[in-house]
């Protein structure tokens, strides 16, 4: 890939906002762009694998579970996201089956490890603002990752 973020932010400044460096990776891929599909879980990660089995070109899911301490993403679901074309996942939340997810040709970035798998509560909403990591994420905005950090922006920017 031919972009780093520090070099976006320098050519872009207020056009990209910066996260908070609160995620950690676990995926294969540290360095990626696509354009972000949001969902908001209650823990129950259904309406998740079913998006991840949705066939994409170029998407990065982003995904908000509150920071609820139990993980929505682990080796079954970094499968569907390798099978069908998504370059990353980027989760408020926790993930699992870490030695597997670290093999998988996709970006995953969570706040951290949680052993237990998601609760079954509730369903999920899709394409819908989200508010985390000190930036506002919207459906079809462009998110970029390496291993400087994650930035995001209303247009394509590289």
């Amino acid at each position: 890939m031919d972009f780093y973020t520090a070099d976006i932010c320098d050519a872009k400044g207020t056009e990209v906002t910066v996260l908070d460096p609160i995620f950690k990776s676990y995926g294969a891929v540290t360095k990626c762009y696509g354009t972000i599909e949001t969902i908001k879980l209650d823990e129950d990660n259904g309406a998740l694998i079913r998006l991840l089995k949705t066939k994409v070109e170029n998407k990065i899911a982003v995904v908000d579970v509150s920071a609820d301490y139990c993980a929505v993403v682990g080796e079954n679901l970094m499968n569907f996201a390798y099978q069908n074309g998504w370059k990353a996942i980027i989760i408020n939340g926790y993930v699992r089956d870490i030695e597997a997810t670290r093999k998988t040709e996709v970006g995953l970035f969570a706040l951290g490890t949680c052993p237990r798998k998601s609760p079954k509560k509730s369903e999920a909403q899709l394409d819908i603002e989200l508010n985390f990591a000190n930036v506002t994420f919207k459906p079809n905005m462009h998110l970029y990752t390496d291993l400087d950090g994650i930035i995001i922006s209303e247009t394509k920017v590289h």
